[in-house]
């Protein structure tokens, strides 16, 4: 297939090249340029997401955040500039589900179906294509995606509408963030009681409390490798998502409140750039003690 890719950074670089790897033609644009290992590898870079659409049959989106994907859709260089009928938009960055489903009315209106496909599993899952996947739009438009949803994730899911894969996202955020912080406590809690940390973690990976947090993130603790897998900044963006979403609700998320705080004390410290497993460095300021001693 002609397959349109936007958004070529920590995330959209592998996810590009399993595609072109599948044997798909790739028609890809990013802010930064198109990296020249990907050019190598096959990739035509375009000018602009007008270039990429009206080159591709579908076309991917990676980008931060909300307003980077409406300029990306509706600039004056825009992907809707270069749309015809019968297209797909597939936006797989991590935004709000209310502009989500603006953004799908307006790519419908000029007779395109518009996925949202935000994902789950950071640049490790990226790079081994094993990403979950979460969805929402047409079925028949996810049906004709799906062959590639599939080079690039594992658990792929159609949840339902437009707007419910980016609802998918956030709810995920929420327990991510919140597993984080129930990491860092227990292996604080354990570093300051005189406990081997490395090992506590190692053995509460053989029990209930055990998670994918606790065996990656509680590892960086440890390590006190806390290098971007995924930053706190875009953690603390997709919680804002979570917070203002739940005050048009009129719902209450404490508990998801606190680790927007964690996320702030830690970027307040100049930490946004880290790893979210770095919001431990905000408990760790509270206790006066560290899990493990700073390399």
């Amino acid at each position: 297939m002609k397959v349109g890719f936007i958004g070529l950074g920590i995330m959209g670089a592998p996810m590009a090249e399993h595609l072109i790897a599948a044997g798909h033609t790739l028609y890809a644009q990013s802010r930064s340029g198109v990296p020249q290992a990907l050019v190598e590898k096959g990739a035509i870079a375009c000018a602009d997401g007008a270039e990429v659409a009206g080159h591709a049959e579908i076309i991917f989106l990676m980008v931060p955040d909300t307003p980077h994907v409406e300029a990306v859709l509706f600039g004056d260089s825009g992907v809707a500039k270069g749309l015809s009928a019968g297209k797909i938009v597939v936006d797989m960055s991590s935004i709000s589900p209310v502009a989500t489903k603006e953004f799908a009315k307006k790519i419908n209106a000029l007779g395109c179906d518009y996925l949202d496909a935000p994902v789950s599993g950071g640049e490790v899952g990226a790079k081994a294509g094993s990403l979950t996947i979460m969805v929402g739009g047409p079925e028949g438009a996810f049906e004709t995606v799906k062959p590639l949803f599939e080079k690039m994730g594992k658990n792929i899911t159609l949840v339902g509408g437009n707007g419910d894969g980016q609802t998918t996202k956030v709810a995920n955020q929420i327990i991510v963030a919140l597993t984080i912080e129930a990491v860092g406590e227990a292996l604080l809690f354990a570093s300051k009681a005189g406990a081997d940390p490395a090992k506590v973690r190692q053995a509460l990976m053989g029990g209930f409390a055990n998670s994918r947090i606790l065996e990656v993130h509680g590892e960086r603790m440890v390590k006190r490798t806390f290098n971007p897998g995924f930053r706190i900044e875009l953690h603390q963006k997709d919680l804002n998502l979570a917070l203002d979403g739940a005050r048009a609700l009129g719902l209450s998320l404490p508990s998801t409140a606190l680790a927007q705080q964690l996320f702030s004390a830690v970027a307040a410290h100049g930490g946004g750039g880290l790893d979210h497993s770095g919001m431990v460095k905000a408990l760790e300021l509270l206790a006066n003690h560290t899990v493990a001693p700073d390399a």
